[in-house]
């Protein structure tokens, strides 16, 4: 364990600390990063008969740039989350990038039927957007909750594959007991890896 690691004790340490390695990434880093983890993740995914993933539009330096789409073209009926503050995320399904609009917190989501909370029960596998995972499950978010309130109505058999890049997979992140804990984690240098581990 880093020095770095054990001085970060805290929920908010820990998001300090991602934050700002994911934005001291440069450009080039992360569209290598994102085709690795995107193949990595088509891989898997391809390996499974699945017809509807629920995924994240990527903002920023989230690691998994052009995700929606890539996913559509591989065939499989996409959900994208809608945010709603203090409630479970709502679900529309992503037609395209013509079927995104501007959101709050910078988000982009889509404009399409909205399916309700509970069509995330419908997914197959879960991509998850995370700060950070640890070999546990444990995933740090950013604290909103959104995903903490809309998890638990999947479908117990929906495989939760969290999406971080490599120096976001670590070996332990502050949890609580209520936490859902992921089942896989894709990184672009190891791949998909079941956890925990």
């Amino acid at each position: 364990m880093s020095s770095l690691d054990e001085f970060c004790t805290s929920k908010a340490d820990w998001r300090s600390r991602l934050l700002r390695q994911r934005d001291e990434l440069d450009e080039p880093t992360r569209q290598a990063d994102d085709r690795a983890l995107l193949a990595s993740a088509l891989d898997w995914l391809k390996r499974r008969e699945l017809e509807v993933v629920a995924a994240y539009v990527p903002v920023g330096p989230e690691p998994g740039a052009d995700l929606p789409a890539v996913l559509r073209e591989a065939g499989l009926r996409v959900l994208l989350p809608i945010v709603r503050r203090g409630q479970p995320l709502d679900w529309a399904e992503y037609t395209g990038p013509d079927s995104l609009e501007p959101a709050t917190f910078g988000l982009l989501e889509p404009a399409g039927e909205r399916l309700g909370a509970e069509a995330i029960a419908r997914a197959e596998v879960i991509l998850v957007p995370a700060l950070g995972i640890d070999h546990q499950g444990v995933r740090l978010g950013r604290g909103a909750g959104h995903y903490d309130r809309s998890l638990p109505l999947r479908d117990p058999a929906a495989e939760l594959l969290g999406v971080v890049r490599d120096s976001e997979f670590v070996p332990s992140l502050p949890g609580e007991d209520h936490d859902v804990r992921m089942t896989s984690v894709v990184t672009p240098s190891r791949g998909v890896v079941r956890l925990p581990v």
